[in-house]
C-alpha cells in the first residue's frame, strides 16, 4: 500500500530452529484499525513480536517511511509504535496512576498530567481506581489499564495482542468499543490480534487471516465477514 504507515513485506520470524512466519506481507495505513485473525498457533503473537522488536526477525518492516527490523523495542517506543502483549503486563505493585506515569517515560513534555485526565475521562473506572494497586483490579480493568499506558507514549500505532483474552463477554464488547472510540477521536493507527473475530471485525477497517504462518486471505471488514469460509472458520456461522 503507498503510504501506509506500517508495510510489512517478506516477513519471516521464529524461535530457534523453529520458523513461525513465512512470506508474511501486510500493512496499516494512518489511522486504520487493522485485525489479523488466526486460530492458536497461526503465528499472530509471533507477528507482533516480530514489528515490536522482541524478536529477531527476517523481511522488510517499515515505519512511517523508516526500516525498523532490528531496532530494540524502547527505541521503537520513542519512534511512535506502542505494543500490549498478551497478559496486559501491568505492574501489579504500583497504583493506576503510576503505571500509566511509567508509560510517559520516554516523554519530554510537560502534557502528561493532562493526558493521564484525558484516559480516565476515556476510562472511567481507572479515574475511580487511580490510587488502587494495579493487581486488586479486574482483569478487565487492568486490559484497560494496559492499553491506557500504551497510549500514555502518545504512539502513532498501536500494538494490541489478543485484548480479549480471558475477559467476560460483555467486558469484551465494552473494551472494543472503546478502543473505537480511541481510534476516532486521536486517529492513533490500531493493528490488532484478535481470535474474536466478530468484535474484531466490528470495529476494524481492514483484516488479514494468518493460517500456520501464513497470510491466507486479505480484505476489508465487510469483505472478511460476508465470506462463506471465514464465516464459517472465525465467526461461528
Amino acid at each position: 500500500m503507498n503510504g501506509a504507515l506500517l508495510e510489512v513485506a517478506n516477513l519471516e520470524a521464529g524461535y530457534g530452529p523453529v520458523e513461525v512466519l513465512r512470506n508474511v506481507h501486510f500493512s496499516v495505513a494512518s489511522g486504520e484499525i487493522v485485525v489479523i485473525l488466526g486460530a492458536n498457533g497461526a503465528g499472530k503473537t509471533t507477528t507482533l513480536r516480530a514489528i515490536s522488536g522482541m524478536i529477531g526477525c527476517r523481511g522488510s518492516v517499515v515505519f512511517a517511511g523508516q526500516s525498523i527490523r532490528g531496532r530494540r523495542p524502547d527505541q521503537l517506543v520513542a519512534a511512535g509504535i506502542a505494543h500490549v502483549p498478551q497478559g496486559r503486563g501491568t505492574i501489579t505493585d504500583l497504583t493506576v496512576e503510576e503505571n500509566l506515569r511509567i508509560g510517559a517515560y520516554c516523554r519530554r513534555d510537560g502534557e502528561v498530567d493532562a493526558d493521564i485526565a484525558r484516559w480516565f475521562d476515556v476510562f472511567p473506572r481507572l479515574g475511580e481506581r487511580a490510587t488502587q494497586p494495579a493487581g486488586s483490579m479486574s482483569g478487565g480493568e487492568q486490559q484497560m489499564l494496559a492499553i491506557a499506558r500504551a497510549l500514555m507514549a502518545r504512539p502513532t500505532l498501536l500494538l494490541l495482542d489478543e485484548p480479549s483474552l480471558g475477559l467476560a463477554p460483555l467486558v469484551t464488547k465494552e473494551l472494543f468499543a472503546q478502543l473505537a472510540t480511541v481510534n476516532a477521536e486521536t486517529g492513533t493507527a490500531v493493528l490488532v490480534v484478535e481470535q474474536n473475530a466478530n468484535l474484531a471485525l466490528a470495529i476494524a477497517h481492514r483484516g488479514y487471516v494468518l493460517e500456520v504462518g501464513e497470510l491466507v486471505a486479505s480484505g476489508s471488514a465487510e469483505e472478511l465477514m460476508t465470506d462463506e469460509a471465514i464465516r464459517k472458520a472465525y465467526l461461528g456461522f
